[in-house]
């Protein structure tokens, strides 16, 4: 029974919310069971956001991650400091370095240093930080959900129209899975 409780936060703007959205439907696509809550800051653009999801082999009781997050994806400073400690013990803390100079706090995680910015930058569209972010998480936490389920996701969190971004969305997964080899 596999039970992954995850936490996306960063600035609105950096494609936070979006992570999650592609998790959650990743995991409907793959038959899993899933919730997804939002959370905003004061401000939708530049304030802070960030969202709990959870993918599940089974029924989830709860949307609300707390505490007991398995891991745990943070885009900058504010969000380290808000959310490593809700991260449970062995769990996963993927911190965007690009932004992020600090150290975690902790020693009982497993954590990964990621300048999704710089490899976002180095692919032509600096916009997929929140992609590069995703592929290391995926990469690290597997079993949660196929990055092809992710690609098949972003057209219906996205629309069809935005199918020529998948390539390079694909790229931005890939380069984030590469990264925490570095990490």
């Amino acid at each position: 029974m596999a039970v992954h409780r995850i936490i996306c936060a960063g600035f609105g703007g950096q494609g936070v919310m979006s992570m999650g959205m592609l998790l959650t439907y990743a995991g409907m696509i793959e038959n899993k069971e899933v919730s997804w809550l939002p959370s905003y800051g004061p401000e939708m653009r530049g304030g802070t956001a960030n969202c709990s999801v959870i993918v599940s082999d089974t029924p989830v009781g709860s949307p609300v991650v707390t505490d007991d997050a398995t891991a745990a994806i943070v885009m900058n400073l504010p969000s380290l400091d808000k959310f490593q400690q809700d991260v449970i013990p062995g769990g996963k803390l993927l911190i965007n370095s690009s932004l992020i100079k600090a150290k975690a706090k902790r020693d009982d995680l497993d954590v990964y240093y990621i300048p999704a910015n710089e490899i976002a930058a180095n692919l032509g569209n600096a916009k997929a930080a929140n992609m590069v972010m995703l592929g290391a998480f995926l990469a690290v936490q597997e079993g949660v959900v196929d990055i092809e389920s992710i690609l098949k996701a972003f057209l219906k969190v996205f629309g069809e129209h935005k199918q020529k971004f998948v390539p390079m969305n694909r790229e931005a997964l890939k380069a984030g899975a590469e990264a925490t080899k570095k990490a």
